[in-house]
Protein backbone atom coordinates (compact mmCIF):
# COMPACT_ATOMS: atom_id res chain seq x y z
CA UNK A 1 0.00 0.00 0.00
CA UNK A 2 1.32 3.41 -0.93
CA UNK A 3 -0.29 6.53 0.47
CA UNK A 4 0.67 10.07 -0.38
CA UNK A 5 -0.57 13.57 0.29
CA UNK A 6 -0.09 16.43 -2.15
CA UNK A 7 -0.64 19.99 -1.01
CA UNK A 8 -0.37 23.22 -2.99
CA UNK A 9 -1.82 26.71 -3.28
CA UNK A 10 -3.24 28.18 -6.49
CA UNK A 11 -3.53 31.81 -7.50
CA UNK A 12 -7.07 33.07 -6.71
CA UNK A 13 -7.95 33.54 -10.37
CA UNK A 14 -7.33 29.82 -11.02
CA UNK A 15 -9.45 28.29 -8.23
CA UNK A 16 -12.48 27.55 -10.43
CA UNK A 17 -10.33 26.13 -13.23
CA UNK A 18 -8.47 23.90 -10.76
CA UNK A 19 -11.73 22.62 -9.26
CA UNK A 20 -13.12 21.93 -12.76
CA UNK A 21 -10.08 19.83 -13.69
CA UNK A 22 -10.19 17.93 -10.39
CA UNK A 23 -13.87 17.10 -11.00
CA UNK A 24 -12.95 15.78 -14.46
CA UNK A 25 -10.44 13.42 -12.85
CA UNK A 26 -13.15 12.09 -10.52
CA UNK A 27 -15.58 11.71 -13.42
CA UNK A 28 -13.03 9.62 -15.29
CA UNK A 29 -12.21 7.60 -12.17
CA UNK A 30 -15.92 6.88 -11.67
CA UNK A 31 -16.24 5.74 -15.27
CA UNK A 32 -13.11 3.60 -15.45
CA UNK A 33 -12.94 2.42 -11.82
CA UNK A 34 -9.24 1.43 -11.83
CA UNK A 35 -8.60 -1.25 -9.21
CA UNK A 36 -6.54 -0.44 -6.14
CA UNK A 37 -7.02 3.34 -6.32
CA UNK A 38 -8.54 5.47 -3.58
CA UNK A 39 -8.36 9.20 -4.10
CA UNK A 40 -9.76 12.26 -2.33
CA UNK A 41 -9.30 15.94 -3.00
CA UNK A 42 -10.05 18.83 -0.66
CA UNK A 43 -10.10 22.62 -0.88
CA UNK A 44 -8.84 24.08 2.38
CA UNK A 45 -10.46 26.87 4.41
CA UNK A 46 -8.36 29.64 2.82
CA UNK A 47 -10.12 28.92 -0.49
CA UNK A 48 -6.90 28.67 -2.53
CA UNK A 49 -5.09 25.69 -1.00
CA UNK A 50 -5.77 22.15 -2.12
CA UNK A 51 -4.86 18.78 -0.65
CA UNK A 52 -5.09 15.42 -2.39
CA UNK A 53 -4.79 12.09 -0.61
CA UNK A 54 -4.04 9.03 -2.72
CA UNK A 55 -3.97 5.40 -1.64
CA UNK A 56 -2.64 2.82 -4.10
CA UNK A 57 -2.60 -0.92 -3.61
CA UNK A 58 0.82 -2.08 -4.77
CA UNK A 59 0.85 -5.65 -6.05
CA UNK A 60 3.71 -7.48 -7.70
CA UNK A 61 6.81 -5.70 -8.96
CA UNK A 62 6.22 -1.97 -9.17
CA UNK A 63 7.05 -0.33 -12.48
CA UNK A 64 8.83 3.03 -12.57
CA UNK A 65 5.36 4.67 -12.42
CA UNK A 66 2.96 2.22 -10.77
CA UNK A 67 0.12 4.73 -10.40
CA UNK A 68 -3.00 3.98 -12.44
CA UNK A 69 -3.72 7.72 -12.22
CA UNK A 70 -0.96 8.41 -14.71
CA UNK A 71 -2.92 6.41 -17.29
CA UNK A 72 -5.95 8.73 -17.09
CA UNK A 73 -6.07 11.56 -19.66
CA UNK A 74 -8.04 13.76 -17.24
CA UNK A 75 -5.39 13.34 -14.54
CA UNK A 76 -2.57 14.07 -16.99
CA UNK A 77 -4.34 17.24 -18.19
CA UNK A 78 -4.85 18.35 -14.58
CA UNK A 79 -1.22 17.61 -13.65
CA UNK A 80 0.11 19.43 -16.72
CA UNK A 81 -1.89 22.58 -15.94
CA UNK A 82 -1.50 22.78 -12.18
CA UNK A 83 2.03 24.22 -12.33
CA UNK A 84 0.96 27.41 -14.10
CA UNK A 85 -1.85 27.90 -11.60
CA UNK A 86 0.25 27.64 -8.47
CA UNK A 87 1.16 30.35 -6.01
CA UNK A 88 2.90 27.58 -4.02
CA UNK A 89 3.98 24.50 -5.96
CA UNK A 90 2.89 21.00 -4.97
CA UNK A 91 4.63 19.30 -2.08
CA UNK A 92 4.35 15.51 -2.13
CA UNK A 93 4.52 13.72 1.21
CA UNK A 94 4.62 9.96 1.66
CA UNK A 95 2.28 8.88 4.44
CA UNK A 96 2.69 6.02 6.89
CA UNK A 97 -0.62 5.07 8.45
CA UNK A 98 -0.71 4.92 12.21
CA UNK A 99 -4.43 4.27 12.30
CA UNK A 100 -7.63 5.12 10.48
CA UNK A 101 -11.32 4.57 10.85
CA UNK A 102 -13.14 3.79 7.58
CA UNK A 103 -11.01 6.40 5.80
CA UNK A 104 -10.01 4.11 2.99
CA UNK A 105 -13.08 1.88 2.79
CA UNK A 106 -12.09 -0.83 5.25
Amino acid sequence: MKRIMVRYKVKPEFVAENERDIKRVFEQLAGERPPGVRYASFKLADGVSFMHIVSLEMTGDPSPDPSPLSKLPAFNAFAAAVGKRCAEHPVVTNLTEVGSYQMFGE
